[in-house]
């Protein structure tokens, strides 16, 4: 039936998955709130700390002045060596995200690209790859980390002073990074294989889509159907998952720094801190309370997030 003249015809306008993904997620008041309290916890360690005006010094101590309870100057009182214990604890937040962070993104790297070439190739070959996988996710974890983490420690140093007495970097700098470097690659390097298996699975479906096959029939490289086309669509799962990596990236990280086989004074991350409070457990409570209050809320965040982006970017598994 034709429509009338004059009469006007009203098309209801598409929306795009990442559209409809953000606004139910939006609509997910704990994953929005978490989302905040993590934006505010980077602000407050990366940002406000060396904004000019703002005296947060973890490393200036005062033995007068031990212990302090909380007050104008010391918003979070002080701790065994008079240091400030705010301080201490964003500057602990900074390493601590550092860590997540960066391992997160060795884990993207190396297990999208893993996962996504397995995917594609199929067959014996993709066998193999995942065999191989499967293999290193039978070895204990925190046993390889800590054994790579001093062999790429070793080499480090040597690099550290040539950064000092050739590139003229400062040696705060340098001393932050051969004390993170090593550590975020030893747990990015064994970090990655769920990530890898993830994207495989994904990246085996999608290569068997219209789209996929029609790229083929047009002469398409193999590189270009997998960077192109494969992985921008299996992009939901990748955020996903890396948002749920960081936590238990910086739980590996607090657990190493307890047991002394982490993060080296001077630096502290919220792992040293919370060992630090553990020996005051009976006499300055506080210690233990605020670093294990500041680490148990941002992992309760990061997860809350994780899950607030699967069930915005795949609302069928909510209902499951």
């Amino acid at each position: 039936m034709k429509p009338k003249e004059g009469s006007a015809i009203e098309f209801e306008k598409g929306s795009s998955l990442w559209n409809d993904a953000l606004l139910r997620l939006r609509n997910n008041k704990l994953a929005v709130a978490s989302f905040f309290f993590i934006t505010t916890m980077c602000v407050l360690s990366f940002i406000v700390v060396y904004l000019p005006g703002i005296k947060l010094d973890p490393n200036s101590q005062d033995l007068s002045n031990r212990f302090a309870s909380s007050s104008v100057d010391h918003w979070l009182g002080t701790d065994q060596l008079g240091r400030d214990f705010l301080a201490r604890i964003l500057y602990g937040g900074q390493i601590s995200l550092l860590v997540g962070i960066g391992a997160s993104m060795i884990t993207v790297l190396i297990g999208v690209v893993y996962g996504s070439i397995a995917g594609y190739i199929g067959g014996r070959t993709r066998d193999i790859m995942m065999r191989v996988v499967d293999g290193m996710m039978a070895l204990p974890f925190l046993i390889l980390v800590i054994l790579l983490r001093d062999a790429i420690e070793n080499n480090i140093k040597e690099a550290s002073d040539h950064m000092i007495h050739v590139w003229n970097w400062s040696p705060d700098l340098v001393l932050r990074f051969s004390n993170l470097a090593p550590l975020i690659l030893a747990i990015g390097a064994f970090g990655w294989l769920t990530m890898g298996r993830i994207v495989e699975a994904a990246a085996a479906a999608t290569s068997k889509m219209e789209y996929v096959q029609a790229g083929r029939s047009l002469g398409l490289g193999h590189l270009s159907l997998i960077f192109k086309h494969i992985i921008p669509n299996i992009l939901s799962p990748i955020i996903i998952y890396s948002t749920l990596t960081i936590p238990s990236f910086i739980l590996y990280e607090a657990t190493l720094s307890f047991i002394g086989l982490g993060i080296e004074p001077p630096n502290s991350s919220w792992g040293t801190l919370i060992k630090e409070g553990a020996n005051y457990l009976e006499t300055a409570l506080p210690l233990l309370v605020w670093p294990s209050l500041f680490f148990t809320l941002t992992l309760l965040a990061f997860n809350f997030l994780g899950d607030g982006l699967r069930d915005a970017f795949d609302p069928k598994s909510s209902k499951s």
